[in-house]
């Protein structure tokens, strides 16, 4: 499962920054979304996106879950209802 939401969480991500960031790069990366390039408005609609496709409640405050790519579809995946 995790994988499947990896590769629609990065497709989101790929949205969420306009296109600029292809979902296959975001897939490989190991930094944080910001370090990806994923500007602070771009994070709050990827933000909104995988509440309201997930159900799943993402912390802006200080979430380890958004430090990584793979560490956000880790959260995601283990807190899916």
């Amino acid at each position: 499962m995790t994988g499947q939401v990896a590769s629609r969480l990065a497709e989101m991500v790929e949205a969420a920054s306009g296109g600029r960031l292809p979902a296959g790069e975001v897939l490989r990366s190991e930094g944080s979304l910001a370090a990806l390039g994923l500007a602070s408005l771009e994070l709050l609609r990827l933000v909104d996106a995988v509440e309201d496709e997930f159900g799943v409640v993402l912390d802006l405050g200080g979430g380890a879950h958004l430090d990584s790519f793979p560490l956000l579809a880790g959260h995601v995946a283990e807190n899916l209802p």
